[in-house]
């Protein structure tokens, strides 16, 4: 593995990234309606929360079962698709292959990318996770150490429960759209602001 910055470097470098701004959407943006069942990501706080997961989740590509969970966790941050972690012991990790690449989230730190390999088919980056995650904004966070989050856009299948997620917009964010989940969502053009 890669070696990890510091927390204290980490935190230094994202200072000024942190935005503690509430669920309330910038000028301009209206929130779709909430109707029964759903929960729209305006509701959602920042700094983000982490919470578990009542229902299975499952990463499937070229048939094969590539991850499957009933103890996930979801991370919500305000104007996000929830992103899905699923703990180690419920991902094939002979079919994750660590790669160089990494990332800093101003709310989680380091994340540390996986290419994911079925047979010869190599799929770079789709699945990623945090070693060490920051925990001064909330200690809930390193509930999420060592699990595994997943790019809906980049596998065949990502499932909530008996229904098939959807990649949020733009391809940079790993969250995952359902009809539970009402926006509008970060991700696509014009939204690099919120």
């Amino acid at each position: 593995m890669a070696r990890l910055p510091s927390h204290e470097s980490i935190l230094a470098r994202v200072a000024s990234h942190r935005q503690h701004w509430g669920p309330s959407p910038p000028p301009g943006v209206i929130p779709d309606p909430v109707g029964p069942g759903q929960e729209s990501v305006w509701d959602y706080p920042r700094p983000p929360i982490v919470q578990p997961v009542q229902a299975r989740i499952r990463v499937v590509h070229r048939g094969v079962t590539i991850a499957e969970s009933t103890s996930a966790r979801r991370m919500l941050e305000t104007a996000g698709a929830p992103v899905y972690y699923m703990p180690p012991a419920d991902v094939r990790l002979e079919l994750l292959r660590e790669t160089a690449h990494l990332s800093v989230c101003e709310w989680k730190g380091v994340a540390v990318y996986h290419d994911l390999v079925v047979g010869d088919h190599v799929v770079p980056q789709a699945a990623f996770e945090y070693p060490d995650p920051l925990h001064d904004l909330d200690p809930e966070y390193t509930t999420i150490t060592g699990y595994f989050g997943f790019y809906a856009g980049r596998v065949d299948e990502a499932w909530v429960g008996d229904e098939r997620a959807r990649p949020q917009p733009g391809g940079l964010y790993a969250g995952w759209l359902t009809d539970a989940i009402v926006g509008p969502v970060k991700g696509g053009p014009g939204t690099g602001h919120w």
